[in-house]
């Protein structure tokens, strides 16, 4: 399993809100490059990054910080979502070096759109369904849909997407444990690698999200998103990846 550091992008700073919300951020690095740098050199193969501005603004807004994480990563894969809404901006995302684009909002409001990235770019797309009540969230979570999870899924189960991140809103910078259940509910529905997003308080949580993979098929959870407890250091990192990669 992979360990997916999350870099979270407001106003050119690397911050972690709470459940979502924008007036709830806390500032963990006024350098992204330089966080980036640190998962790096610490072994992580991967880092999961959101440009929370661009997530609201329907297009991105931290384009300067990307770039001085792309730099800082060395050709090192990185997923980037947030405010990623049409065909070019795609292209000029993977163009510049982002290994995987996350749609979210796009997924729901124009799923032929995935399909056609999907297939211009395979391997390279994933979708984000955040999920808040089990019902997908868009517009950086302003917004509550009527289409559950599961449902949304299904919608790409033959698109070729390379991943979808499911994120439990309720969780997500709480530390109270991810939405294990819920996860693994999703993936038994669905054939596409999960990526777990959202409460992971230690090193017991990797634990519980590994067990669980257990009972499904190989691959079928391709790894953890970890922000906050990482950053304020419930979480180690490097026992972290020895439990996701042992």
């Amino acid at each position: 399993m992979i360990l997916f550091p999350a870099i979270d992008l407001k106003d050119g700073q690397c911050v972690r809100l709470y459940q979502g919300d924008m007036d709830q951020a806390t500032v963990f690095n006024d350098s992204p490059a330089d966080q980036a740098a640190a998962f790096r050199a610490a072994g992580c193969d991967w880092l999961h990054v959101v440009d929370l501005n661009g997530a609201f603004a329907g297009q991105p807004v931290n384009g300067a910080a990307v770039d001085g994480i792309l730099g800082a990563m060395d050709g090192h894969p990185v997923q980037l979502g947030g405010g990623i809404r049409d065909r070019a901006t795609i292209e000029a995302w993977l163009e510049k070096g982002i290994r995987r684009v996350i749609l979210g909002t796009v997924a729901l409001r124009d799923p032929e759109l995935v399909k056609e990235a999907c297939r211009a770019h395979p391997g390279h797309i994933a979708v984000g369904i955040d999920a808040r009540d089990g019902m997908v969230a868009v517009e950086g979570w302003a917004e509550t849909s009527q289409i559950s999870a599961r449902d949304l899924g299904l919608r790409f189960e033959d698109a070729g997407v390379a991943a979808i991140i499911h994120t439990d809103i309720s969780r997500d910078g709480a530390m109270r444990g991810p939405n294990t259940e819920a996860t693994v509910e999703l993936a038994e529905a669905l054939t596409t690698p999960l990526i777990v997003s959202g409460g992971v308080s230690g090193l017991d949580d990797l634990k519980a999200v590994k067990a669980a993979a257990q009972g499904l098929p190989p691959g079928r959870i391709e790894g953890v998103i970890s922000g906050r407890a990482l950053y304020d250091g419930r979480l180690d990192l490097a026992a972290a990846l020895a439990v996701l990669k042992g």
